[in-house]
């Protein structure tokens, strides 16, 4: 016969106290992974591809990004008009424009210095993307003018980057005319026009061409093609693939990190756990002799005390992701590996990470249980009995 359920719940509420305080340490090692596993999450959805195959990014061939990336001007203007695979709309102008991105060492509103991301773009920008950028305030940039406008989260985190502030880029000033939100990692740039840009910075060239295509394009031909091309030494890729590109430096290192720091916390919340289920064990001896006694098996008594520390670990679980919903949504910054960028994103919490501090909360629980539970269902009856 087995040990019902309820013979473990009971005497977790018995000890409340004892079980709160060693649950504590397994809750802060479940928010400190889910902590780091959110930013992490935050950090990929920005770079989630907007429109897959639709859009297309021409680079410089052999550059991983378009912070390497340049494209001269006359280049870009032979990618626009006479590349066949992009679209046009109904005039018969082609969809695609040429942009440049660059970072620039700006002042954080509460102290130190990053370099935030600048992207001169073209009218033909706002409107490539099936979920197009969104203006929130003010309007958008006269496309001859010094004016520029700055993606939502940068008004709380930079200096100047206010509606109405001035932005000098190298010895140029630009007016900040409006506010944009972009639900990608483009949406906490400072956007401008992209010929301007280029003049006040001195940059000779475009860092991409973006465009959209035909669901249907095979990029290997068209690659093929460019390279075949003596004017155009350039590489076509899938919007989904380069932004799924951008993300394996930090994302690599949060993960690491969230590995890390779990192990380490982890580890003393396994004492913790066994220690407390030890000094259990040596109060209950009693019990355990009685339990024995009655017929019930040494595997049934190991797994009733092993489950009590599962039991135990799954209540850190549940503390661990209390501590961490009110950080849900939260906006921070960190710096993007791949492009040597600030960028801003959000602690992003999920039912995928959720489900992981559980697992990983009740795997504590277990395996600072199992020493205890062994010494509990390897007692002597007669031993037991009599203290």
């Amino acid at each position: 016969m087995a040990l019902p359920t309820g013979y473990t719940t009971r005497n977790l509420l018995r000890r409340r106290k004892q079980v709160l305080f060693t649950a504590l340490g397994i809750a802060f090692t479940t928010a400190v992974m889910c902590g780091v596993l959110s930013l992490r999450n935050g950090f990929e959805q920005l770079f989630e591809p907007l429109g897959a195959d639709e859009v297309a990014v021409y680079l410089r061939y052999g550059a991983s990004s378009e912070g390497e990336s340049g494209i001269p001007r006359e280049s870009a203007r032979i990618i626009i008009k006479e590349r066949p695979e992009i679209l046009r709309d109904e005039q018969g102008n082609p969809l695609a424009a040429a942009e440049c991105f660059l970072a620039m060492y700006m002042e954080k509103l509460d102290g130190g210095m990053v370099n935030a991301p600048l992207r001169g773009i073209e009218q033909a920008s706002l409107t490539l993307h099936p979920a197009p950028p969104r203006l929130l305030e003010g309007r958008w940039p006269d496309w001859g003018a010094d004016e520029v406008v700055v993606g939502r989260p940068l008004v709380n985190r930079m200096k100047n980057c206010a509606l109405g502030d001035t932005l000098k880029l190298n010895t140029t000033p630009f007016a900040v005319v409006g506010v944009y939100e972009f639900d990608s990692s483009q949406g906490s740039e400072i956007w401008g026009p992209v010929d301007r840009m280029l003049e006040a910075l001195e940059r000779p060239v475009y860092s991409r061409v973006i465009a959209r295509v035909g669901t249907d394009l095979d990029y290997e031909e068209a690659t093929r093609q460019l390279e075949e091309d003596p004017r155009l030494n350039f590489s076509i890729t899938r919007q989904s693939e380069y932004l799924a590109s951008q993300t394996t430096g930090l994302s690599t290192s949060l993960l690491v990190l969230s590995i890390f720091l779990t192990v380490i916390m982890g580890s003393a919340a396994v004492i913790g756990t066994m220690n407390t289920m030890l000094a259990t064990v040596a109060t209950r001896t009693h019990e355990i002799g009685i339990l024995l006694a009655l017929g019930y098996s040494r595997l049934e008594v190991f797994l009733s005390f092993l489950l009590e520390s599962a039991q135990m670990g799954l209540v850190g679980g549940v503390l661990g992701l209390l501590m961490v919903i009110p950080f849900h949504g939260v906006e921070t910054g960190a710096a993007n590996f791949n492009t040597f960028t600030d960028i801003s994103f959000s602690f992003q919490l999920s039912p995928a990470i959720a489900i992981t501090a559980f697992a990983v909360s009740f795997g504590l629980g277990l395996v600072g249980g199992a020493i205890p539970a062994w010494v509990a269902a390897n007692r002597s009856v007669v031993d037991a009995i009599r203290r």
